[in-house]
């Protein structure tokens, strides 16, 4: 049996200086962040430096008046973190500047995979069209 090479794609970590955790970024990104909205899910997102290498620092959030039990939001941002992980080469391989990212999920309802990684898919192509595309043409 002959096995051909795969490649494998670029990367698909998430290391830990990629999460968001500075409380002045958290309130930067409310302050004065622009939005992107595919529902079920809310992009809030502004250019940022933050001292390192790093091209996106991302958030998560979930709920807790639509998702009363902690297990619950923590599945969605779980399920965020993950779809956003596997999707990430869409915005770092068509982007320019440093970002802050916070996804907010807006459903009502338990997703699952498919769904949420349809929607990150959506919202991070509406991310790229709104700050990018626009601005070349």
């Amino acid at each position: 049996m002959l096995l051909i090479p795969v490649d494998k794609p670029k990367d698909l970590s998430f290391p830990k200086n990629e999460k968001l955790k500075s409380k002045k970024h958290f309130d930067a990104l409310f302050e004065e962040g622009k939005s992107v909205l595919k529902f079920p899910l809310k992009l809030i997102y502004l250019r940022s430096d933050f001292g390192d290498d790093t091209k996106v620092k991302i958030g998560v959030a979930a709920p807790k008046k639509k998702f009363g039990r902690a297990v619950d939001r923590n599945h969605i941002k779980r399920l965020l973190r993950e779809t956003y992980r596997l999707n990430k080469a869409l915005i770092f391989n068509n982007m320019e500047g440093n970002f802050a990212f916070l996804f907010l999920y807006l459903g009502d309802k338990m997703p699952n995979f498919q769904e949420m990684d349809g929607a990150m898919k959506q919202v991070l192509e509406a991310f790229l069209k709104k700050e990018f595309h626009e601005k070349n043409q």
